[in-house]
């Protein structure tokens, strides 16, 4: 396919069982990423990718404190929802939460500070991998417990139409929180209140080790908006793409009045829930290898260079800087000072 043209159509449905009043026209024909827009895509994966790798190797090594669950493999969902967003948009998200916090807009070099425990990093070193926030950017924070960001989400929404603010507020949770009384309230709220709030389920098919067939009787978690009266929408979570498409137009529903929404966007990670769990008590391992073989990165790589004619050159140069960023990321954290004792007792909230 010649560059400038349109990729393969985005395989986007809306759940079957919703009404004509909850169901999102299909964004397919009409929203496809501009180049800028691609790039972006395509860099924002390679980011996560790389943090988390690099992430990987420094905890595995005993050169970072406390716990890390990676966001490889999922890179293009966040990468494909968050590109939509403007600087004052929100996002909550969770304990697998760097891939939001990258897609976002937040700095490298003080996301790896807060995972080393540095003074420099995003929370002074004392959230660490589950806590990075950014105020600035919208990021309202990682939250270690399960489903927690999702009426935190309802709130921002509330807040934007309280303050006349024309943003929207995305919740990233996994196929597990689906299952907690915050999802339920969370978008119970919102759907009575017709708020901005976008809800992205993360649906990588296990909860911590329990497989979602088994916690969940539903095949589709997007069919739950039915009880809210609003739309449900699934998606393909390893094609960048659909994703884009999908959240494109939720996004732009909600920024204009029309309420909520629930995507879930099937995915599926790589690694084990947390650095050190190899997974290979709950998975199969020719499963985890059926998954690999639809890494996003490959796959929209692949989709810039032989489906939009991208230059492979101008490819490559965003993979090194990527890599040099890394590098840049990982001095910087090192060189960073420690929070000072005193720390301890400053930022505290009652």
């Amino acid at each position: 396919m010649a560059a400038g043209k349109s990729v393969p159509r985005a395989r986007v449905s809306v759940s079957r069982r919703a009404t004509p009043a909850t169901a999102l026209a299909s964004p397919a024909e009409t929203m496809t990423p501009t180049r800028e827009q691609a790039l972006h895509i395509y860099r924002t994966m390679l980011r996560i990718r790389a943090f988390e790798e690099k992430a990987s190797e420094l905890f595995l090594a005993g050169r970072l404190p406390g716990f890390l669950h990676t966001y490889i493999g999922q890179e293009a969902v966040a990468a494909g929802v968050c590109v939509h967003l403007t600087r004052e948009d929100t996002i909550t998200s969770t304990h697998r939460g760097h891939g939001h916090a990258v897609a976002k807009g937040a700095r490298l070099d003080l996301m790896m500070a807060e995972l080393f425990g540095r003074k420099t990093g995003y929370c002074g070193g004392k959230g660490g991998s589950m806590h990075i926030a950014d105020l600035d950017l919208g990021i309202l924070g990682a939250n270690g417990i399960v489903g927690a960001g999702i009426p935190i989400a309802a709130g921002a929404g509330l807040s934007a139409r309280m303050q006349g603010r024309a943003t929207v507020t995305v919740a990233f949770f996994g196929d597990g929180a689906s299952n907690t009384g915050a999802f339920h309230e969370g978008l119970n709220l919102a759907a009575v209140w017709n708020l901005p709030v976008v809800f992205v389920c993360e649906n990588n098919l296990y909860a911590e080790s329990t497989p979602r067939e088994v916690h969940q009787k539903v095949k589709d978690i997007a069919t739950r908006a039915i009880a809210y009266d609003i739309p449900g929408v699934v998606v393909d979570g390893m094609d960048a793409s659909s994703v884009f498409a999908a959240a494109g137009e939720g996004i732009r529903r909600a920024r204009e009045g029309g309420g909520p929404i629930l995507l879930e966007a099937k995915t599926y990670r790589f690694m084990g829930h947390y650095v050190g769990d190899t997974g290979a008590a709950y998975r199969d391992a020719a499963e985890v290898e059926r998954w690999k073989q639809r890494d996003p990165i490959v796959l929209f790589r692949r989709g810039l260079l032989e489906e939009r004619g991208f230059p492979e050159a101008e490819v490559a140069t965003i993979e090194a800087e990527v890599q040099r960023e890394i590098v840049e990321a990982v001095t910087f954290a090192e060189e960073s000072p420690e929070p000072d004792l005193e720390d301890a007792l400053r930022d505290i909230f009652a």
